[in-house]
């Protein structure tokens, strides 16, 4: 019964352990389905089955008869042409951190948006290319065809080089796709839970390093050789230094000043974007005068600067990936499926949330799969999304996937028909353009300073993911990155918190005695909570501050008491000891005698329930004992284990468990446990865990209701602080306090007022 007064309640009802609240309201025993349940759902072929898993499979049939025509075309259009232009440039500028030649970024930008028109969930992200994703193919491909592999000096040369490396490319993005789409089928969308914030955030501002300093060579247009091995970074910039007077000026004024104006117009759409229409496309505007004043200017035959060069028009004819190449990059494919998987949903899941729509993480994972291995097979990179393109998609209105269609119309005019219009631009102004879209990855920065003030362990796991994946390389570092990750977790859970609990304020609250001055702490009783699951890493951690808590080991108590039992036996044998009404009396002078003497190799007796059954008298271990016989004093009668932090308890911990619990139970304190989640009973009970001394008893709903419990049964009438009023008859109880400040006049039958 719960009563509102004010702003206070009132509730009145029975002291309830487990066992007696589920038989009162009569506890259903459900079935709960197990691994094959779940499999044999899973597989069940029903007509609602098929149309469920065709929708899910294919979303474009739930979401393009619903389409809103007259409302959404036009926007779409609109933001369709603005993200396939950002589209063709990042291509192009992405397609140098893979070193292949920038055509095949045309390729990257096409396909995979053709798949996720019929595959994906999300209505709001652009997918194509990514610069952290571009970077890791790059590594690949320095690494299985570094610079000079097929001979040196020739166009024959440098043309068989970008064959090989076009190939391992193309060979490492079908393989991410492979794993993505597999993890996609088997419902592994949720590795994602893996990689949190704070090491995405790491991670991908480590990119944005390896991505600048990758993009020197070209603003500077210096032959620098690729290092993709530990340190790498420390070589790449080591090579750049040691050819600096060799850099082409015009290349170097031209990046800069590419640079310059792509900050400032950038800077200015994002101050002002509420009052802009759209964004200023800044990256169009430079490309096309960039273009322009090379071809007329004739920068290439004056200044010898690197352009982009002839651009193969159409598509070149689908290849199988080499096989050779896919057993040297198994573990490359796949940190590349995760690490877009991961980037991707965390761009999707903003925009849904924004948008208000669900999407689907195992369905991303398909439609990223999907789309790299039709990128792959036409010799296409990996892709995801990158945060700037989506938001041009965004911003500019788009609504649906539409625009994506109409953004890889665009890609397809400039492959077919006007690519040739590009052969004149420098690279270095497409490294300049990458370099410009890096500004947000590169301002996450200002997280460590955040992260320090709230959370140390998230700050650490920052800071060790960078400095990892720059200098380990963005493999290594990723799976570095991961291992340190889950070894926070591991150190947090197991060195859990332990606290002492305190009644507050005189009612069912009970909070750590540390922190407050109001507290009531019941005589006898010790209320200990673990704020964590236990398993076989911090059992042992959990005993420890247990044992501490009360005071004393409860097996060292035991063993003395059990000594002291031999020894008492011994001396009435002898008749040292004579049994009076009043206890022992020794009779005779004492002799002291080693603990080795007594224990006379039977350590493991020493260990069992003290049993007096054969003494004439009752020891009572809190009263004097006779001379020469010394056990340690338990001022406590009763602790409460408050487990309802604990998530799960592993059969190992509950071993040791049990066995310490039952230490405490032969040195008679009684134990009880409190708040444990739904299902704790069961497992128990499954595994055995209750016995004659360990029994389901001891479970109750809540710490007060055992704290209750504890009171009534002890009948402490005289404790200075709290009282057990007798009133009326032996089922109506009322506790107060000793100020008064929680009595009543009236009683409950069978009911308890605390």
């Amino acid at each position: 019964m719960v009563e509102p007064v004010g702003n206070h309640y009132v509730v009145a009802r029975r002291v309830y352990s487990e066992n007696s609240f589920d038989e009162e309201y009569e506890k259903l025993h459900r079935y709960h389905k197990n691994f094959w349940d779940h499999l044999k759902l899973y597989f069940r072929c029903s007509p609602q089955r098929i149309k469920k898993v065709s929708l899910r499979m294919f979303p474009v049939v739930s979401w393009l008869p619903a389409y809103r025509f007259r409302e959404w075309i036009l926007s779409d259009i609109v933001s369709g042409i603005n993200t396939g232009l950002v589209s063709v440039l990042q291509g192009l500028a992405f397609a140098l951190l893979v070193n292949v030649p920038p055509g095949y970024g045309l390729y990257a930008a096409f396909f995979p948006v053709l798949v996720y028109f019929i595959f994906g969930t999300s209505r709001h992200i652009s997918v194509g290319p990514f610069p952290v994703l571009s970077l890791m193919v790059g590594g690949v491909v320095t690494r299985l065809v570094p610079d000079g592999a097929a001979g040196n000096g020739t166009a024959v040369n440098t043309s068989a080089i970008d064959e090989q490396r076009v190939m391992v490319a193309a060979s490492v993005t079908f393989l991410s796709g492979i794993f993505q789409l597999l993890l996609g089928l088997l419902q592994f969308g949720f590795i994602v839970i893996y990689l949190s914030h704070s090491l995405i955030s790491g991670f991908t501002t480590a990119a944005a390093i390896h991505v600048l300093v990758s993009q020197i060579k070209f603003m500077l247009q210096l032959p620098v050789p690729g290092f993709n091995k530990p340190f790498g970074i420390i070589y790449t910039l080591e090579s750049v230094f040691s050819q600096i007077t060799d850099t082409n000026i015009a290349d170097l004024v031209t990046s800069l000043l590419v640079l310059l104006i792509v900050f400032v117009v950038k800077e200015i759409n994002e101050r002002y974007k509420a009052k802009l229409p759209a964004p200023i496309p800044i990256e169009l505007i430079v490309t096309v005068l960039a273009a322009l004043i090379s071809h007329f200017a004739k920068f290439e035959e004056k200044f010898k600067v690197a352009v982009v060069g002839k651009l193969e028009e159409g598509f070149q004819a689908p290849v199988a990936p080499d096989a050779g190449i896919i057993q040297n990059c198994v573990g490359d494919g796949i940190s590349i499926a995760i690490v877009g998987f991961a980037v991707g949903f965390s761009v999707a899941k903003v925009y849904s949330i924004k948008h208000d729509y669900p999407i689907d993480g195992n369905q991303e994972l398909i439609a990223f799969g999907l789309g790299n291995i039709l990128g792959g097979s036409f010799k296409g990179f990996a892709s995801s999304t990158a945060l700037s393109r989506s938001g041009v998609q965004e911003s500019t209105g788009g609504k649906t996937q539409i625009a994506g269609i109409v953004s890889a119309i665009i890609v397809l005019i400039v492959i077919l028909a006007i690519g040739f219009l590009l052969a004149p631009l420098q690279k270095s102004v497409l490294a300049s353009l990458a370099l410009g879209n890096l500004k947000g990855m590169l301002m996450q920065f200002r997280e460590v300073g955040v992260l320090w003030r709230k959370d140390k362990y998230d700050c650490m796991i920052w800071v060790v993911t960078f400095l990892a994946a720059v200098f380990l390389g963005l493999d290594i570092g990723l799976a570095t990155a991961v291992a340190f990750e889950l070894l926070t977790v591991v150190i947090r859970s197991q060195i859990p918190s332990c606290t002492t609990l305190a009644n507050v304020g005189r009612s069912n609250i009970y909070r750590n005695r540390k922190d407050y001055n109001d507290i009531y702490e019941p005589e006898g009783v010790k209320i200990f909570k673990c704020s964590s699951p236990i398993f076989f890493a911090n059992i042992e951690f959990f005993k420890e501050k247990l044992i501490s808590a009360v005071g004393f080991s409860p097996l060292r108590v035991l063993r003395k008491r059990n000594k002291a039992l031999r020894k008492i036996r011994k001396m009435l044998k002898k008749g040292e000891l004579q049994v009076t009404p009043k206890g022992l009396i020794c009779m005779a002078h004492h002799t002291q005698e080693s603990d080795d003497e007594l224990d006379n190799n039977r350590m493991e007796e020493l260990d069992q329930p003290t049993d007096m059954a054969d003494l004439p008298i009752q020891i009572n271990w809190d009263a004097e004992l006779p001379p020469g016989i010394v056990v340690p004093r338990v001022d406590i009668h009763s602790i409460v284990l408050d487990f309802s932090a604990v998530s799960f308890l592993d059969f190992s911990a509950m071993r040791v468990l049990q066995k310490t619990l039952k230490e405490f139970v032969r040195i008679d304190i009684d134990i009880y446990i409190a708040g444990a989640h739904e299902g704790f009973l069961e497992k128990l009970e499954r595994c055995a865990f209750f016995d004659e001394e360990i029994k389901p008893s001891m479970f109750f709903l809540t710490i007060h209701d055992a704290v209750l419990h504890i009171l009534l049964k002890k009948d402490i009438a005289s404790s200075p602080k709290l009282k057990l009023a007798e009133k009326g008859s032996s089922n109506n109880y009322v506790i107060t306090t000793s100020n008064g400040q929680r009595s009543w006049e009236s009683t409950i039958p069978a009911e308890t007022k605390f």
